[in-house]
This record gives C-alpha cells, structure tokens and sequence, in this order.
C-alpha cells in the first residue's frame, strides 16, 4: 500500500475499533448497572434502545453528508461527540432518563462511522476486499475490547468506569485524526475494477440481506455477555480456581466475550482473503450457511460447548463482511458510495436496533436462550435472500 492509503486505513481502522467498542460497552455492564439502579433486566435492556437505533438510522444522513462535504470532517464529529457523550454518560449514570440520552449520543455520533469510514475505505484503497479485511479486523478487536476493558474497569472501579474509558478513548480518535493529514480520494472506483453500475434491484436485494443480518447481529451482541454469565457456571469456578474467588460472573462473562469476538478478527482476515479468489456473492451465502448450525446449538448449549459454539458462528457471522461490503461497493453508483454505506447502516444497524426489544420480549417470555432459535430463523431467511441475488446478478470477479 503507498502512503495515502496506510494514512486512510490508520484513521479508519481506529474508527472503526471505536465504533464497535462504544456499542459494546452498555451489554458488559447490564448486571451491573441493574443492580445500581434497581431495576429488572428487561428495563436495563431498554435504556440502549436509542442508542442502536440512532447508529443505524442516522447512518443515511451522515452518508450524504459525507458525500456533500467528505469524510474527513464528519469522522472528526464522530469522534468528538462520542467522546463527549461518552463522559456525559459516565457523569449521570445513576439516572435512567438521562443516562439513555447521553447513550443517544453515542448512538448517534457513532452512527457516522460507516458510511464515513468505509466509503473512504472504498473509494480511496485499491485492494479493496484486502482494505476491508483490515478494517474490519479493527472493528472486530473493538468488538472484542470492548467487553474487556468494560469489564475490568467496571470491576475495578464500578459502572461509571466504564463510560468514561468510552469518553477517553473517542477523544483520542479525535487527536489521532487532527494529527494526521488525510486526503479525500479523487478517484471514484468506478472502474471496471470496481464494477459499480448502480443495480437497483440487485442492491435493494442486498439491502434486504444486510438488513436482516443487522438483526442477527444485534441481537447476538446485546444478549451474548448475560447470556455466557448465566449459562456458564462451571467456567466460572474455573477462573475462580485461577483467578482468585473475586472474580465475578460478570468479569468472567466479558473476558469470554472479548475472546469471542476477537476470534471474529481472525475471520474478518480469512473473508478478505477468501474475497480476493471467489466470487463474492458465493462467499458470502456460504459464510452465513456455515454459520446456522452454530446458533442454533447455542439455544441449548452451556459452558464450554456454549464459548465453542458462540467462536464457530462469529467466525462466520463476522467473517463475511469484507464480502459483504465488495458487494456494496460494486453494485452502487460510485458517486454516492458514502450514501450506499449509509443506507446498509440504516438497515442493519437502524432496524437491527429492533432486535434490543425484541430480545427483551423472548427473554421475558421463554428466555434467553430462545433469542438464538430466533437468530437462526432469521438466518434461514438470509440465506434465501442471498440466493436470490446470486440468480438476479451475473458472475462476479473477485476482489
């Protein structure tokens, strides 16, 4: 990669960790803050509802945003509001109202990441199904700290903690960005490299597949540290065992997480490198057909099968997305590729956001487990939808 390009993916890549890493924050203290704030789970759950649903709804706006002004001002916004956000989060923790809105905030600063950060991913590095791979190994490592520096601050110092390493950590975003000097690409990547001819009824296809893949996303993410606190009891005399009879269920449950997730890193590099020899729309069925068996088991699983079963389906789940975002890049117009990115943020993230009430709901009714029964349903749908759009498309390249 020349100069220009490691720049991009310097300022990208920590983006991108730090938008995953502040979405991740509220679920590794739920425990916590529920019992701080004496209210049952369900209603803790709640709180982050605007949250996801900012992400992914404001998504759009900040695409066209970025399209009208460029990236790079609008990921400096990311960061400073994030930050700041963050900290007011910390400052009103004991408060449920205002608590919810400062997470708002988050959601909603955090929403500019995508359609900034991979649009400029897309337009500015040649190699695009290798640029996406790094980037969304960042995003996936922020996935994976995330539960882990939560956890150990919270442990350490309480819930309040928690939200302030978020503040921390997105106003140094803000100073990497202010020190580094990146330059808006000129090239459109519209070349026959990047096959973008604007398909409409193929992209709204995809759409509908991102859409339904936010879904399972979120609502693997908001459940998966409670879930692995509850149903893995015999790990957590393990790391008793090892670790000193202070750690607790939840420390136990986001260091499994984090573990987790960063095991998806591994699978976001193994999707690039599968991008760049098949045709992307088979690698990207078969990453989320792989992945159905796995979340299925996890309904009934517990302890180790349960951590094994979770690693298998964020593989793949994760694993997909250098394919995923090729596709995005090669059936959207090339003037508009921030806007693209900022209409799959709007669905997956925004009605993926659904999947935190719905969650509630399941977990009310027939528990935690039947959340993952749902998630495999949902795939199955997935699925079908990417069949229909490897019959309405022709072969594709590889990256």
């Amino acid at each position: 990669m020349n100069p220009e390009e490691r720049r991009i993916l310097a300022v990208t890549c920590f983006g991108h960790f730090l938008s995953h890493y502040n979405m991740l924050v509220f679920p590794s203290v739920v425990l916590p803050l529920a019992a701080l704030l004496n209210l049952p789970l369900a209603a803790v759950l709640g709180l982050s509802l605007w949250q996801y649903l900012l992400f992914g709804l404001t998504a759009l706006p900040w695409g066209l945003a970025c399209d009208r002004f460029g990236a790079k001002p609008l990921l400096m916004t990311f960061f400073l509001g994030a930050g700041l956000c963050g900290l007011a989060a910390a400052a009103v923790v004991d408060d449920p109202l205002l608590l919810s809105l400062s997470l708002a905030g988050v959601g909603l600063f955090s929403g500019c990441y995508h359609p900034a950060g991979l649009g400029l991913v897309a337009r500015g590095v040649k190699r695009i199904a290798r640029g996406m791979a790094f980037n969304g190994i960042f995003g996936n490592l922020g996935l994976g700290a995330s539960p882990l520096i939560t956890g150990l601050v919270v442990w350490l110092w309480g819930p309040r903690a928690g939200f302030v390493a978020l503040g921390v950590l997105n106003l140094a975003g803000f100073g990497l960005m202010a020190a580094l000097r990146v330059d808006e690409p000129v090239r459109a990547q519209g070349d026959s490299a990047r096959s973008a001819k604007g398909l409409v009824g193929p992209f709204v296809i995809l759409l509908t597949a991102m859409m339904l893949g936010g879904i399972t996303y979120r609502g693997l993410t908001v459940s998966l540290p409670t879930y692995l606190e509850i149903n893995a009891p015999d790990l957590l005399v393990w790391f008793q065992a090892v670790g000193g009879a202070g750690i607790s269920g939840n420390l136990m449950a986001t260091l499994i997480t984090a573990f987790i997730f960063t095991v998806g890193a591994a699978g976001q590099y193994f999707g690039g490198w599968v991008g760049e020899r098949v045709d992307p729309r088979w690698g990207y069925l078969t990453f989320h057909a792989i992945s159905i068996p796995a979340v299925f088991f996890m309904a009934w699983a517990a302890n180790l099968p349960l951590v094994v079963l979770a690693m298998i389906y964020v593989f793949f789940l994760l694993g997909m997305q250098p394919m995923e975002n090729t596709l995005v890049s090669r059936l959207s117009p090339p003037a508009f590729q921030h806007t693209a990115y900022g209409t799959k943020f709007v669905l997956t993230f925004g009605v993926g956001a659904f999947a935190v009430k719905a969650a509630g709901w399941v977990e009310i009714a027939w528990g935690l487990g039947a959340i993952y029964l749902g998630i495999g349903c949902v795939t199955l749908v997935l699925v079908g939808a990417i069949a229909v759009l490897i019959w309405r498309t022709p072969k594709m390249d590889p990256a």
